[in-house]
């Protein structure tokens, strides 16, 4: 692999020069608080073959999330369309970079079939970058919620979309669907943009978040997320929360990057669940109205609990955390949620 294709140093820079020269050994025994058992049981079995069976992508497979056995019993799954090969080479994501071929006009029908056959409550649909196509995807998110609405009225829908390179009409489309939930992940401080997220742009992400909640309005609820992990520093990531505040997110997860393999970025280190439950704290009191911040926390963590349901589908708020306050116990939410995207 050439030194400008590369996830561990993009560019050929030494990332070491950003993270620091104290990284974590890829292979160690990791702190006791990322220990949970095992998928395995008949419902998880189940579904397994169901999806094979649709010849479908889930993103809870596709990144081993540990949290995909709770998930998938809580009734909410990550789905993962036009294809598993992205454009873009992000130096902590698994998901394979190379020129995407996959261009399959029955998927959302098959997805929102998988859907309906699950019993899914909540379903997340996310995609790999597609930079090649005219519209960046965007029409492949509204095939899938149109088929959604159709074939699985009771399942909410929320979406895990990429910037659409800062276009406007493509971001309009998938809005104008009127998804209970509209995510987009900002992955880390803006600081690590350079080694974490070439080809992506903090404030390019920030306009995609505004813009989507100024389109939306109370009927789509926002949220975005981040990886710990990569030598940030507790105020940076306050610095970002506030941003990311100011851009009309409402709703935040916080969770602990893990290395894939030794051609991903390394971790610097892993943050105590006493430092994510202070993190929470934090964003509540900047006036997110839902907070998920913890080890195992992913980008779908607990998504279901993010929205309200009003009585015509479209969303009413945001569940049980409503209103800004945090929980009573805010302690570290870790154990539940599907992977985040890369």
């Amino acid at each position: 692999m050439s030194a400008t294709r590369s996830r561990a140093n993009p560019g050929g820079m030494d990332v070491l020069e950003v993270l620091g020269p104290e990284v974590r050994p890829l292979r160690e025994r990791k702190p006791p608080w990322f220990k949970v058992p095992p998928p395995g049981g008949a419902r998880y079995r189940e579904l397994t073959e169901l999806i094979r069976s649709e010849n479908l992508h889930t993103v809870c497979q596709e990144a081993a999330c540990p949290n995909v056995g709770e998930c998938w019993e809580r009734g909410t799954a990550t789905f993962m369309i036009l294809g598993d090969t992205c454009t873009r080479r992000c130096g902590f994501c698994n998901v394979q970079t190379g020129k995407p071929t996959w261009n399959d006009p029955l998927e959302p029908a098959r997805v929102a079939r998988s859907i309906a056959r699950m019993g899914l409550r909540h379903a997340v649909i996310t995609s790999v970058d597609r930079d090649d196509l005219p519209d960046k995807g965007a029409s492949a998110f509204v095939g899938v919620i149109r088929q959604v609405r159709r074939q699985a009225p009771g399942c909410q829908v929320e979406v895990l979309t990429p910037d659409f390179q800062g276009q406007e009409m493509p971001l309009a489309k998938v809005i104008a669907e009127r998804p209970d939930v509209f995510n987009h992940n900002v992955e880390v401080v803006p600081r690590l943009y350079p080694i974490a997220r070439r080809g992506s742009e903090f404030q390019r992400s920030c306009r995609v978040l505004r813009l989507a909640k100024e389109l939306g309005g109370e009927r789509v609820v926002t949220k975005s997320g981040l990886m710990v992990g990569l030598s940030e520093t507790h105020e940076e990531l306050l610095d970002t929360f506030a941003i990311l505040r100011e851009h009309g997110v409402q709703v935040l997860t916080v969770g602990q990057y893990l290395r894939p393999s030794e051609r991903h970025l390394p971790v610097v280190r892993y943050w105590h669940p006493d430092e994510f439950a202070a993190l929470q704290r934090a964003a509540y009191e900047l006036g997110f109205e839902h907070v998920a911040a913890g080890p195992l926390v992913r980008s779908s963590y607990h998504a279901d609990q993010h929205v309200g349901r009003a009585g015509n589908g479209s969303s009413a708020g945001i569940g049980p955390l409503a209103g800004g306050a945090p929980p009573a116990d805010t302690g570290p939410l870790v154990g539940v949620g599907p992977a985040s995207r890369g």
